[in-house]
């Protein structure tokens, strides 16, 4: 099984594929990691050439991918909140953050229904 960036990238997939199972590299970015190396798009994970696997972790280091990526926008968020500023008070309630409504919608962020006692509709 091919390892790159601390993932195992599935053997049975093809590698234009399979690369986007790690984290901060999506199908327009393992396009171009998969053009810099010259590595075939249509081979198979586990047709792959030790060379070819080397190639494609150093391709994929010139990127922030996996834990590195997961810090930054976790140290965003946290930036948010801690100023105090709309967005950041929005995702500290697990609320809609970019302005959608919230009276009917918005259950897959609120959670499931809460009844409240006395409340008709």
């Amino acid at each position: 099984m091919a390892r790159i960036a601390g993932i195992d990238i599935p053997r049975e997939k093809r590698v234009e594929i399979a690369l986007t199972y790690i984290y901060g590299i999506g199908l327009t970015r393992s396009k171009i990691i998969l053009s810099n190396t010259g590595v075939n798009p249509d081979t198979r994970v586990k047709d792959l050439s030790d060379s070819d696997v080397q190639k494609l972790r150093v391709a994929a280091e010139d990127f922030t991918v996996e834990g590195d990526l997961r810090r930054q926008e976790g140290m965003a968020l946290k930036r948010l909140q801690d100023i105090g500023c709309v967005r950041g008070r929005r995702h500290r309630m697990s609320l809609p953050v970019r302005g959608q409504r919230t009276r009917t919608n918005a259950r897959t962020r609120r959670g499931s229904r809460k009844t409240v006692a006395g409340r008709k509709k």
